[in-house]
């Protein structure tokens, strides 16, 4: 650490609308103990752009020259799943904290490999929709028992992405092997949300759809073929007691985009409603309930960052308290920020939704 904070270097910020661009660079710059140090990209050009927007003190045009460097604490991998394990494994072979994008791993082999890899370090995980100050409080309700005995829960998660067109840039989403898909992302992000108000999910029995397997390519003209899930219809078993229903559809309008999760017990009830078209994970949350709770505390970003597409607007929110959380763990010695154990534990429980609905059995969720 120097005089100035924890000095994060963050792999994937560029100018060019980027979700880094967008998040992370806000949510840092409302940290007190974090600050930005560097930023890294595969080319020269945009390296040095990157630095300029976002007030970076160095750049790098080599990500693994960045993570070698002993001016950078913390590495903050963002770019495409796939290059995920390597630049994470070196991150942690230098023995640095490591905040890194969800899914971790574009298979769960990879993912079960970096979680182990990671035991002894600082480690968070992008599920940054359960550090939502609204999610916390919702759990805090649920677990001090003012909604008495839990009886049922109902989820319902719309999203603009994954629908019938997509940009070029984009369409890698489509493609089971990039390991980011609707399920891996717009489910996980979902699920992990659940379990954070309701506890962890033990059973689930699902069914998915392919509602948009061809795909318009609106920048090239041409047709890609989408190969993986765009709708997800689940019931699951939680560690609570409750029986949550879910569905998420992809593929709304954008005004139709929006995220509801009722919990009714036998003393009271809870909602959280959002309406970002990007899902639950991106933006602010609200919580309602017919029960007394003390506010919510703000959000200790806001906003999103300086090069950010409309689409991104409010994308530094949760990214915010998830570094919280992290600086927190880094100045205490602790270990308290879903790492990349969770991160583990989420892509299992992806793995176990996927096979119930290719098998049309229940599954029992590992842990």
């Amino acid at each position: 650490m120097s005089r100035t904070g924890y000095r994060v270097g963050i792999i994937g910020a560029d100018t060019q609308a980027s979700w880094a661009g967008a998040s992370h660079v806000p949510a840092l710059a409302a940290q007190p103990s974090l600050v930005l140090a560097a930023v890294a990209t595969r080319r020269e050009e945009s390296a040095k752009a990157a630095a300029e927007a976002f007030g970076a003190g160095r750049w790098f045009a080599d990500p693994y020259a960045m993570i070698a460097d002993d001016g950078i604490d913390v590495v903050t991998v963002a770019v495409k799943v796939p290059a995920h394990r390597d630049l994470v494994m070196a991150a942690l072979k230098a023995g640095k904290a490591v905040y890194s994008e969800s899914p971790l791993g574009a298979t769960l082999a990879e993912t079960e490999e970096m979680a182990a890899a990671a035991t002894s370090l600082h480690t968070a995980i992008g599920l940054q929709g359960r550090h939502n100050p609204a999610v916390r409080r919702a759990a805090e309700l649920v677990a001090t028992g003012r909604l008495g005995r839990l009886m049922s829960a109902r989820v319902g998660a719309t999203t603009f992405g994954y629908g019938p067109q997509t940009t070029a840039a984009y369409d890698y989403f489509n493609k089971a092997a990039s390991g980011a898909t609707f399920m891996t992302i717009t489910t996980g992000h979902v699920l992990d949300v659940i379990e954070a108000v309701l506890g962890n999910i033990t059973h689930v029995d699902a069914r998915t759809e392919l509602l948009w397997p061809e795909i318009e390519v609106v920048d090239t003209g041409e047709t890609s073929v989408r190969d993986t899930p765009d709708h997800l219809d689940m019931i699951a078993k939680t560690a609570s007691g409750a029986p949550v229903s879910v569905q998420v559809l992809a593929g709304v309008p954008a005004d139709a985009a929006g995220f509801v999760f009722e919990v009714r017990g036998s003393q009271g009830w809870l909602k959280l409603t959002g309406n970002h078209l990007a899902g639950v994970q991106v933006g602010d949350l609200t919580l309602s309930a017919n029960v007394p709770f003390e506010a919510p505390a703000a959000p200790i970003a806001t906003g999103s960052g300086p090069t950010a597409a409309d689409f991104w607007a409010g994308a530094a929110i949760n990214v915010g308290e998830v570094y919280a959380a992290l600086a927190r763990d880094l100045a205490a010695g602790t270990h308290d920020t879903p790492g990349f154990a969770h991160a583990l534990h989420n892509s299992r429980l992806v793995a176990a939704v996927e096979h119930a609905a290719r098998s049309g059995e229940r599954q029992v969720v590992a842990g």
